[in-house]
């Protein structure tokens, strides 16, 4: 396959780990946000099981933060998302779909409040930081919006409880799922959580202020030089395995929650957001998020959605995440699947470059 660089501009952001991530060895990046987002390490095999084993540091700086702050706060951020927050807690972190008013999806991202009235979005890769402005400043709401010098920084896999302890300490590993709080490091306050895009386990850092960033990396890979620690980031094999959805990939603002699987998270008892006269009538999708098997020898690597027909030759939906499993011999892939073909155990055909693979819908993801 044809090598392509990567041409470089200020309008491609560099994040506070740029450097440091260099001088680890990336060899791809992504770009996420209008960010560099790496990809790959030594390779993605490598880095995956490492990521099984071990543990490692990410740069996620492209997981752009978007700050909510002032009286209307609350009623901006649950104005666009159908999941019932009126419980968060100050500590608390939540994954909120976002919808417009046709109930289709904006982002997925994690929320975190910071206090009664201050809340940080982190993002998937869309602008919804326009689209949080624009809503209140059309509804001339009490609110600031902005994004703040803040960027996330992932401690993930098997030994990141080992890390962390040695870096915060002992009530930072006790923080429960999707728990957050502050700490202060060489004089610096910052906050961490115990979230992560992966199956693994691990917390994610949100280094406030870019000048903190070197120094908080060369501190946890000097804390974690025992562990075995390396520079990592999301893994594609990971993801797939783990059924961990990509927006812009898996899902996009074509698709509503329903869609996507997401129903846990849409309360439809009462009207909390502008899509929820949509939602209402979108309960019983056409099309679904489904894990599939493709059958034979590794796929080539996607750059398009591939069409899926069902046994008799009928459209039936789309891959749009797809790779060989390392560890469970086949290839894992996502996709949005018809109804009339998407139960489990139903066998597809998917149209990939390289001809027609036979493939299987799964009951459930293989992490």
């Amino acid at each position: 396959m044809t090598a392509f660089r990567l041409s470089m501009a200020t309008r491609l952001r560099q994040t506070p780990f740029t450097h440091r991530v260099e001088t680890s060895g990336v060899t791809a990046y992504s770009v996420y946000n209008h960010m560099l987002l790496p990809s790959v390490f030594r390779s993605l095999e490598e880095d995956y099981w490492h990521l099984r084993s071990a543990v490692q540091l990410w740069d996620v700086s492209a997981e752009r933060q978007v700050e909510i702050d002032g009286p209307d706060a609350f009623p901006l951020i649950q104005l666009t998302t159908p999941r019932d927050l009126s419980r968060m807690q100050n500590d608390q972190c939540c994954y909120i779909p976002v919808v417009d008013d046709h109930g289709r999806l904006q982002n997925d991202p994690v929320l975190v409040r910071l206090g009664a009235t201050r809340f940080r979005a982190s993002l998937a890769d869309s602008d919804l930081l326009l689209f949080y402005k624009g809503l209140a400043s059309g509804l001339g709401m009490d609110v600031s919006v902005f994004e703040p010098d803040v960027s996330p920084l992932a401690v993930q896999g098997p030994l990141a409880n080992e890390l962390v302890r040695n870096v915060f300490g002992e009530d930072t590993v006790r923080l429960r799922y999707f728990r957050h709080r502050r700490v202060s490091v060489a004089g610096t306050n910052m906050v961490i959580s115990r979230s992560g895009w992966s199956r693994q386990g691990g917390f994610e850092i949100y280094v406030e202020g870019s000048e903190n960033g070197e120094p908080l990396w060369d501190l946890l890979f000097e804390a974690g030089h025992d562990l075995d620690i390396r520079a990592g980031c999301p893994n594609y094999i990971e993801r797939i395995s783990g059924g961990l959805l990509s927006y812009g990939n898996d899902m996009t603002d074509e698709h509503t929650p329903f869609e996507a699987g997401l129903a846990k998270f849409c309360n439809l008892e009462t009207p909390l957001c502008l899509g929820h006269r949509a939602l209402v009538e979108q309960q019983e999708p056409s099309r679904m998020i489904r894990p599939i098997e493709i059958l034979g020898e590794p796929v080539p690597e996607i750059r398009d959605r591939w069409m899926v027909a069902d046994e008799k030759g009928n459209p039936a939906g789309s891959i749009s995440s797809t790779v060989w499993s390392p560890e469970f011999k086949t290839n894992v892939a996502i996709g949005m699947v018809d109804r009339h073909a998407n139960l489990p155990g139903s066998r597809i055909v998917v149209h990939a470059p390289d001809g027609e693979r036979e493939a299987v819908i799964r009951d459930a993801f293989w992490l």
